[in-house]
Parts: structure tokens; sequence; C-alpha cells
């Protein structure tokens, strides 16, 4: 049993969680004046997005400087202080690793860039253009992930560098021992400075194929055809290198691949005899409501309860006792789920109930901050409301071909702003997040929808949380260890079997619902509504979720 087997992870998007200063930016300090509410919540492992030195074309994930802090965010000493007094607290904290990409401010893309001969020249992906019909064209048709072609043209020395990201956001060549050995340093300095872990950032897309054109059948110029630089073998080789590197400290390594990652390549990642990653995040689950059909003029959200489920089911299962897991319903990149999975009408009760349906399964749980309270999609009302770079470029793309109103509608839905709003602490001004201007505009519903209000009432979702974690440290060995069987119902139902058997029903409609099946209950750890629950029918009402140990018939 390694010691995250038995953590409850949070994840802190610093620019939008505390800010101690008025700048309207959230910083080092604000986390730390914040770690009592973090430790009262049960959580014992903190992951920070990044904080390094940064021009924040992509709010700190273009880094420039690997070994210093975000003037934003705080000093090098201010990062050791939030250290040491969350390791007082019995929290440890888990840093993003980029390792993906810089920014084009970083000093070996400056170098890289101003020549062909330079020795960092090769630390990135260069490439000539080549000529179609007499005119020059990017080196493939591969598309950026944040829209357009995945490659920039750079006019010092006329070649094209890679970027699957953001422009701002050049590639690293994986291919390059050097730059390889230089980033392998980094992580050692981290590590000697007390980190416990990284969640590896854009982890599956460390290698590209063979820079050829995509033959995928797609109508646009560039095509997304993601394979070309995703779940690629080499990767694999990259990951036991940097498993060689952190082996001498007792870390966490979390890598981040995205969707469509198959059971066989996850495995691949964390299976505990590939001496590669800890556990992964993938994204399959957060998308399961039809939200990408948001542009549609007859949309509707519609849950692919169905689809949820075996999402859940295939790692659940298939993972089991061949690698660790991570839990969380959503991160920085995914609108608040709560939006996508919950009902606003019935807030506290589908609050609780994702959280219950989550947290009982095996792996390693990570609360997204504001998560804990229900905290809801931005409500902006108008699209330069939006501060994400992928969404400015998607708006571009977007204009000549919808209404204002219509690409407003589908950016409520998806876009990555949605988790980035700032956190709500009270229903003061600007939620108790600054006392300055926010840098994104905090959520109305602050005004009832806050952390000191539901500190208040013992009947909040973030009370609920506290007491999910304790009820989970009372049957903990079957709650990490136990089996996982998804069981056939229109409820989302599963039974752990372990040291004691565990059954777990959550409505995820606004509409009674009967479990179908015969059970012995033998008591009722965890239920989201104030009254008993008739133990004998089973109908579950809206959004109602419960958390049974029963008999093992």
């Amino acid at each position: 049993m390694k010691w995250f087997h038995e953590a409850v992870g949070y994840q802190i998007y610093p620019k939008s969680f505390s800010d101690s200063n008025g700048d309207g930016i959230g910083d080092l300090n604000g986390i730390r004046q914040r770690l009592e509410y973090l430790h009262d919540l049960g959580v014992t492992l903190l992951w920070l997005g990044p904080i390094y030195s940064s021009p924040m074309d992509d709010n700190g994930y273009d880094v420039s400087d690997f070994y210093n802090i975000a003037d934003e965010y705080g000093t090098l000493d201010e990062f050791r202080l939030l250290l040491k007094e969350a390791n007082a607290l019995g929290i440890r904290i888990v840093l993003d690793l980029v390792l993906n990409h810089t920014s084009d401010e970083h000093p070996w893309f400056i170098e890289s860039r101003s020549n062909l001969d330079n020795p960092k020249r090769d630390y990135y992906i260069w490439a000539k253009g080549k000529l179609v019909d007499g005119v020059e064209v990017e080196p493939t048709n591969w598309a950026s992930f944040f829209g357009g072609s995945a490659w920039q043209k750079d006019d010092t020395t006329g070649e094209y560098y890679m970027k699957i990201f953001s422009n701002k956001m050049p590639d690293l060549n994986w291919e390059s021992q050097a730059m390889r050995d230089e980033l392998y340093s980094m992580v050692r300095f981290w590590c000697d400075q007390g980190v416990s872990g990284f969640r590896v950032d854009a982890v599956a897309h460390l290698d590209r194929a063979p820079l050829v054109d995509s033959t995928m059948d797609h109508d646009g110029r560039y095509k997304p055809d993601w394979r070309q630089f995703s779940n690629r073998d080499k990767v694999f080789e990259y990951l036991n290198e940097l498993h060689d590197v952190v082996a001498p400290y007792d870390v966490l390594t979390v890598g981040e691949v995205g969707g469509g990652a198959t059971l066989e390549e996850a495995i691949r990642y964390v299976g505990y005899d590939q001496h590669r990653l800890d556990m992964v995040f993938t994204f399959d689950h957060n998308w399961k409501n039809g939200a990408w059909n948001s542009l549609s003029e007859d949309y509707q959200p519609q849950l692919d309860l169905p689809g949820l489920k075996e999402d859940f089911a295939r790692f659940q299962i298939g993972l089991y006792e061949k690698s660790w897991h991570a839990l969380y319903w959503l991160n920085h990149d995914h609108p608040r789920v709560m939006s996508q999975y919950g009902n606003v009408s019935y807030h506290k009760e589908s609050g609780k109930m994702l959280a219950a349906t989550l947290y009982f399964m095996w792996g390693t749980p990570f609360i997204y901050n504001g998560e804990e309270i229900g905290m809801t999609n931005a409500d902006f009302t108008s699209l330069d409301q939006f501060k994400d770079v992928a969404i400015q470029r998607k708006i571009e793309e977007l204009e000549p071909h919808y209404s204002k109103e219509r690409i407003l509608r589908h950016l409520l839905v998806v876009s990555r702003d949605n988790s980035r709003t700032p956190m709500q602490w009270s229903s003061q001004n600007n939620g108790g997040f600054t006392t300055g201007t926010p840098w994104i505009k905090v959520n109305d519903n602050h005004s009832w929808l806050n952390v000191e209000a539901q500190l208040a009432d013992p009947d909040s979702i973030l009370q609920f949380y506290k007491q999910l974690f304790r009820v989970r440290r009372t049957v903990l060995s079957t709650v990490l260890y136990g089996t996982f069987e998804l069981i056939d119902s229109a409820l989302f139902a599963y039974r752990r079997v372990g040291e004691t058997t565990l059954l777990v029903l959550s409505n995820f409609t606004d509409q009674a619902l009967p479990y179908e099946h015969a059970v012995n209950i033998k008591q009722v750890l965890l239920q989201n509504y104030p009254q008993l629950v008739d133990t004998k029918s089973l109908v579950l009402r809206a959004y109602e979720t419960l958390v049974l140990e029963v008999s093992n018939d």
C-alpha cells in the first residue's frame, strides 16, 4: 500500500482560489490562509495548478521559468512556507508538471529560434513548410487542440515550430536527450524542495508520428487527428525514464491522458509492472450529456447514464489489482459537474448524490475546488467575458457561422472558463475571493451559494462531503480494495465487496425510481435526504443517493 491510496485529494486552480493582496488574482498566501478549511474538509493532498513563472497566455501552462514562482502568485519562499504549513496539518502538496511544451518566452525557445545552428534548436520540433500548388503551407495538415494549425511559422529562421496548444506554447522535442535531462534536473529540484509528487500535464502527447499529412476524413483544412501525437509508443519509454528519476523519492505521479485512451493504454501507463505512472486522469466520463452538440438549434441536454456507468465500470473493473486509479468528476479543463450531471433545482440533493456516487468507488479521490459546495457553470452574458485562450480562438472560428447568442449558449455549456470562476467563499462582494477586481467574473449566485453559508447549514453539500469522508474511513478497506460490480438498474447502482459489502444506489433524475433487486440491508451508512428512507421498498426520490451495508447474498 502506498501513502496516496488513503489520501483525499483536492485540486486548486491558483488564479481563482483565494486572493490575499487584493490584486484580483489568487495567490499562494491566499491558499495558505485556507489550509484549515481544507484540513477540516478532510483533505490530505493538494494538487496545485501550475505556479511557475509564466506570461499567463494559458494561465500558467506556458512556463517561462520552471525554477521560480509566477509574480502574481508569490515567491519561492512563500511556496516553501505554504508547503511547511500544509505538511504540519498532514496535507501533502503535488505540483502540476508541464513537460509537453514551454512558453515562447522561455530562454530555451528564445535560443532555439535564434538560428538554425543553435545548440537548443532541437529542444523543440521544427520543420520546413511545403509547397502546394506553388504556395507554402504548414509541414502537415494536423490541427491544434486550440483550433487552427498545429504549426506556427517563425520569421527568424523561416521554419515552423509545432504547438498543439496555443501559438505561444511551442512543443518540446522529447527526442532530444539533452532537453530531457534538463527537465529531469528540474523534477529533482522540486522533489528536493519537499513536494509529494506531480500531476503530469498532457503526458499522452510527448511523442509525434512521422511528419506526414493525416488522411482523416474531415472537412476542415486542418485534421483533428489526435492520434498523430497521442498515446504513441515512445511516450511509454520516456515515462520509464521519468519513473527512474523520481523513484528515489516517495512521490506520486498522476498523468493526464485526456479522452479516448483505451483500457489497454491505461494499463501501459499505470500498470504495477510497467514502472511508469501511479495513476491517470481520463476524460471520457466528463462529457456524457451531449454538451458538444450545444451549437445545434434544437439542443437539449440529455444525460447518457448507461454510457456514464460504462465509462466508470471499464476502469473500475479493468484496472482492478493491476494498477491504482484516480477518481474525479472534473478539473480546470471541464465544466462544473453540478451543471453537467446535477440539477440546481435540486441543488443539495444532486450535489450530495454526485459525491456519494463517485467517492465510494476504489481509487484516490480528487475534489475540484468549489465542487464541495456545488458550484455551477459561469453566468456570463457576453462573449468578451470569456478569458480562456482556447475559447477566444474558438469564438473567432464560430462567429462567421453562428449568432452570438448561439455561441454564448454553447460556451456556457462547454467552456473551460466554467470551472475557473473564483471560489465562492461568502456572500460578500466578489464572493469573498478578493477585495479588488477579480480577473474573471464571479458567479452572481455567490449570494446564496458559498462556503460561509454552507458551514452554517448542517444539511449543506459541504457538510455532506465531510460526513462522506468520515463514513468512508469506517469502511476504507472495502472502499479501497474491494471488488466493484456494476448492477443492471435504471439507477447508478454498484456493489463493493471486501471486509464488508456495500451497495451504492444513486438516482440521476428528478423522478422517483425503484431499485428492483432483493437486498438485505444491515445499515444505512449515508443518505442525502434528511428523512430516513423506506428500506423495504427502496424507491429513490429525485437525486437520492444511498450507501448501504448489505449482506453478501
